[in-house]
């Protein structure tokens, strides 16, 4: 009896995977999320990207079909495991590599005022370890492998490596660890620069042993037009890593810089139950040839052919729809994009900009109070702003505030950020409202009431700020560019955007709170 209800079972899950969409459409984590890495758990997929300076930092998510994804933890969720204060916007925590080994959990990233560290945990969901800074391991982008004797090896880059001849050349650098202790053992291999003569920053190594072969990708190029995936094979694990001819295995720029999809790179591969193999990257949708608003994390199945590695067989880069593996679909529950702050906590993608000093947010029947403090936005430490990812080009952000500032410098309001040099806002201020597009006032409007609904209506590069009494007595504020916002620049580089709401007293002490009754949120 046995026997055949596990039978059945097995082709009910087959039966469900034939009748699951043909197509996985990308991103399929839209909005602020780079560097993606992935791995698989009997059943479960887990990918972690990189947060920068946003906190809770290093989000987690989960998926059983590669197509829908909850996010399930913040590996970084509590002060004290690394620090903020102080650091470029562009810097921050990023990278990560997430693996599961023994029955533990192992996440190794790197946070650019400490280097690179790994912290561990019996549960996805944590609690995570403090972190193990790790002596003497140069560059970014840690990666881990334990190799079928169950010693472990890390691999990061560095620009220091014997041989050097390019000012942009790094190096791919293995040498075993030991995990109970952070130090490294033996000695250190270089094993690739790049699968060309005059490869740019190679970095963003992932290690595998599949048929026998130890097999490494490497991202290159920089993260911009010329970011690209090459792959390495070798009989021995210290090498001779020779690239395969198929290279690199995955890129845009044979598109030119017309193509909507750019950027992609950064790559790491999981194998599905059945056998499929995929691999997920980093990429930039675009809008009018501009980088559009971030760094988002894309998926495309993985072939072996004739023994070379084809990402995405038949289309030869990222594309916005790809082949789904054989699993059956599977949907998963996620929080509503209108927030009616009910409490107690915060919902799952609400996110601060730097870890928090002092608790100045709560909850009043059904809205949330923020305590204005003296940072602001172009601070380098935590001010009083919760965000949230923007998903897609055009999008709709709206909120009721109740706020009556009693003093210059008092302002609270809704808020469009990238960075503390690039960001939108409009503000409530004494006297009225006030459109501030980093760190200038381009704009005032008067109002005298305590209750103002302020709405924001990006489309591509643009936005229109809106407020009103009501939601249907709304008045146009200013029409805003976010090209200063989306496009990459020497600030905007790798952090991403994200919509809430702010409150400062702009130096000053804290007096009086801001009360939002519900923040919405909608792709249009």
């Amino acid at each position: 009896m046995y026997r055949l209800e596990k039978s059945l079972a097995a082709v009910a899950m087959w039966a469900a995977a034939l009748s699951a969409p043909a197509q996985i459409e990308n991103p399929i984590l839209p909005g602020f999320n780079p560097d993606p890495t992935i791995c698989r758990v009997d059943s479960d997929y887990y990918i972690c990207t990189s947060s920068f300076t946003w906190y809770p930092g290093l989000p987690i998510y989960r998926s059983r079909d590669l197509r829908h994804w909850e996010k399930v933890a913040n590996a970084i969720d509590r002060p004290g495991m690394v620090t903020l204060d102080g650091v470029r916007d562009k810097d921050g925590v990023w990278a990560p590599t997430l693996r599961h080994h023994g029955g533990k959990w192992y996440l190794f990233c790197n946070v650019s005022n400490g280097g690179n560290f790994y912290i561990t945990a019996n549960d996805v969901r944590g609690p995570w370890s403090d972190p193990v800074f790790i002596k003497g391991a140069p560059g970014i982008d840690p990666d881990i492998f334990w190799d079928d004797d169950g010693r472990s090896y890390l691999l990061a880059n560095t620009g220091k490596f014997p041989g050097r001849k390019h000012p942009a050349s790094t190096a791919i650098w293995i040498q075993e660890i030991d995990l109970a202790t952070g130090q490294l053992l033996g000695e250190r291999s270089y094993i690739a620069t790049g699968h060309a003569f005059n490869a740019k920053y190679a970095e963003g190594a992932h290690l595998y042993k599949i048929d026998g072969r130890y097999v490494l990708t490497v991202a290159e190029g920089g993260t911009d037009f010329n970011h690209a995936v090459t792959l390495f094979t070798s009989r021995n694990l210290m090498g001779p890593y020779i690239p395969q001819q198929v290279n690199p295995v995955l890129s845009q720029r044979q598109f030119g810089h017309g193509s909507p999809l750019q950027c992609v790179g950064h790559a790491d591969m999981v194998q599905t139950g059945p056998g499929q193999w995929y691999a997920v990257a980093l990429g930039k949708r675009m809008v009018d040839g501009r980088h559009s608003f971030t760094r988002e994390t894309f998926i495309c199945p993985v072939a072996i052919q004739d023994g070379e590695f084809i990402f995405n067989p038949g289309h030869g880069g990222m594309t916005m729809e790809v082949e789904a593996p054989a699993l059956p679909e599977s949907p998963v529950a996620l929080p509503p994009d209108s927030d009616s702050f009910d409490g107690p906590e915060l919902l799952g993608y609400w996110h601060f900009n730097r870890i928090p000093h002092t608790r100045f947010h709560a909850f009043d029947g059904g809205s949330l109070l923020i305590t204005p403090q003296p940072e602001t936005i172009d601070s380098l430490v935590c001010p009083a702003m919760l965000m949230r990812r923007v998903r897609s080009h055009r999008y709709t952000a709206q909120t009721l505030m109740g706020f009556r500032p009693r003093r210059e410098g008092e302002r609270a309001g809704l808020v469009l950020h990238r960075n503390s040099t690039a960001y939108v806002a409009l503000l409530r201020t004494v006297g009225g409202l006030a459109v501030v597009e980093s760190g200038r006032v381009t704009k005032t409007v008067p109002y005298g009431a305590s209750d103002v609904v302020m709405r924001l209506r990006a489309d591509g590069m643009e936005a229109v700020l809106e407020y009103g009494s009501t939601e249907t007595d709304m008045r146009e504020a200013a029409r805003v560019s976010l090209v200063g916002l989306a496009d990459d620049g020497k600030l905007n580089r790798f952090n991403g955007l994200g919509v809430g709401v702010y409150a400062t007293t702009s130096g000053k002490k804290a007096r009086g709170q801001a009360r939002f009754d519900y923040f919405a949120y909608a792709d249009n």
